[in-house]
């Protein structure tokens, strides 16, 4: 790798606001602001709005789309496309 072209690769803790969660993992990305971690060590800290905690698909909240139903809608609304 070339030196100098790179951004600085370190730890930094990623903090759901939504869910109250947070997660220490190395980035690239930086803050001004910190926070105090668990094993006593000062890490930038990156405010996320949406993370596997809160995230619909992975919380099994998600919804699904009805598209056979919707099909079938559209299909006695404006009649079945005809035969080729």
């Amino acid at each position: 790798m070339r030196e100098g072209i790179h951004p600085p690769y370190g730890h930094v803790v990623f903090r759901d606001r939504a869910a109250g969660h947070a997660f220490l993992t190395r980035s690239t990305m930086s803050s001004e602001k910190t926070v105090e971690w668990e094993d006593g060590n000062t890490y930038p800290v990156v405010d996320v709005e949406i993370s596997d905690v809160s995230h619909p698909f992975y919380t099994g909240t998600a919804r699904v789309l009805d598209t056979a139903g919707r099909v079938e809608r559209f299909e006695r609304r404006f009649g079945k496309r005809g035969g080729a």
